[in-house]
């Protein structure tokens, strides 16, 4: 098992170093797993796995919220949103760097997912926060951070499959993602304004004060935005629309909000399509790599053996959740999240139940660690998405993502300590 892991991880860092695309990267390390390591038909599960990836109906959700966001980024309301936000936001340290914060916060309960969060957002955020001055380092960082909330803030894929993997309710455990996600908000928030403080340089100064009618009066061009927020959420929650489809609401509104300002015409549609276009099928062939790697290390056995050497230990019940949370994060470098909690839960499950451990409490835990996977490279979907939108190298951006790591790291720290963040809420609702 060393041998392999040693083999993969070497070989996977000389693709990615080599400037070989990331795709092609996952597709080789796959294939060499299987071709070396079992006598599995490697070109049988290549086809399979991809294709399968192709036509995933959960997956549809995403091109269409990031066609919103094409069309929001070339329309008045991304100018909209800061002019609206920037006047309340003067006297708080860290100023406009806090859309990227409340943005995802709010994007993550239409979406549900990390990877269209963090397109959307960034398609947005990245070119205004830049024109304004900001650090672009810190820029990257609380987009890539903040995206990880599209897994935890419901509605939730991840823990629909995890819900189904170990027979827990998906309403319990959506309703236990609310306080974490708001923690995580809250402790990222705080981080951008300990930043500031110590960095007063390198944030743009406060624009002179508006009195309170101008500040209302800008505040107005919020509520398109808040109207396309509020019909994508409120289409699932009502029971109209599921994930995938409200993402098609989305880009209906969309639409609707940019041709009353007069803001589309036949070359921004076309444009916003491409855009679209483009990064969809980027993040479509990196998943569809990611889907044949997954695959291959799951006949390799290699997170099985993981799992099973950790439950050989006899681990105390807080020994056990720190060994889980390095094997997720060591899974995570190699694996996407949902697989991640396709191939352990099963060998966990009796381990976690054994040591007394709340299964929904375990659902919110796990969650998070697989956010924090969404942003250490390799395999880390947020870096890949921020690769595409701005050209940097993956090494930087990850490197700007790692405070928002520990700091997700401190969120795991606080449920442990207080547990009642998870579970008071569901327990208090009756879910």
């Amino acid at each position: 098992m060393l041998v392999m892991m040693t083999v993969l991880f070497i070989t996977l860092l000389l693709l990615l170093g080599s400037g070989v695309w990331v795709a092609f990267s996952l597709l080789a390390l796959g294939w060499l797993g299987l071709s070396q390591f079992t006598s599995v038909p490697t070109g049988d599960v290549l086809a399979s796995n991809v294709w399968g990836e192709s036509y995933s109906w959960e997956l549809t959700a995403l091109p269409m919220f990031i066609w919103m966001g094409e069309i929001l980024f070339r329309s008045r309301l991304a100018d909209d949103m800061f002019t609206g936000l920037s006047p309340w936001m003067q006297r708080i340290p860290g100023r406009l760097l806090h859309t990227n914060v409340i943005g995802c916060g709010l994007f993550a309960a239409v979406s549900g997912s990390s990877a269209a969060t963090c397109a959307t957002m960034g398609k947005m955020t990245i070119p205004e926060l830049t024109r304004r001055g900001y650090d672009e380092k810190l820029i990257i960082g609380t987009l890539a951070g903040s995206a990880t909330l599209g897994l935890l803030i419901p509605p939730s894929i991840i823990l629909i499959v995890y819900g189904v993997a170990t027979d827990q309710s998906i309403a319990r455990l959506f309703v236990a993602g609310i306080f974490p996600g708001l923690l995580l908000i809250s402790l990222f928030a705080g981080y951008l304004m300990l930043w500031s403080w110590r960095y007063p340089d390198k944030v743009p100064p406060a624009e002179t004060g508006l009195p309170l009618g101008e500040k209302l009066r800008r505040a107005r061009r919020l509520i398109p935005l808040l109207a396309l927020i509020v019909g994508v959420i409120g289409s699932i929650y009502a029971g109209l629309a599921s994930p995938t489809e409200a993402a098609a609401v989305g880009v209906v509104l969309s639409l609707l909000l940019a041709s009353t300002q007069g803001t589309m015409d036949g070359t921004v549609f076309r444009d916003a399509l491409l855009g679209a276009v483009r990064t969809s099928t980027m993040i479509a062939f990196i998943l569809a790599g990611a889907a044949f790697l997954t695959a291959a290390m799951g006949f390799t056995g290699l997170p099985r053996e993981l799992a099973a050497w950790i439950g050989t230990l006899g681990l105390s019940p807080v020994m056990l959740l720190i060994a889980l949370t390095l094997l997720f994060i060591l899974l995570g470098c190699f694996l996407d999240g949902i697989s991640v909690v396709v191939l352990t839960t099963s060998i966990m499950l009796p381990m976690v139940e054994a040591a007394g451990i709340d299964l929904i409490w375990f659902g919110i835990f796990l969650v998070i660690v697989v956010e924090m996977s969404q942003i250490t490279p390799p395999v880390g979907f947020n870096l890949f998405v921020l690769q595409g939108m701005t050209g940097r190298n993956i090494l930087s951006i990850a490197w700007a993502a790692m405070p928002f790591f520990f700091l997700m790291m401190l969120g795991v720290v606080l449920i442990s300590l207080f547990p009642g963040i998870v579970t008071w809420l569901p327990q208090a609702m009756g879910n």
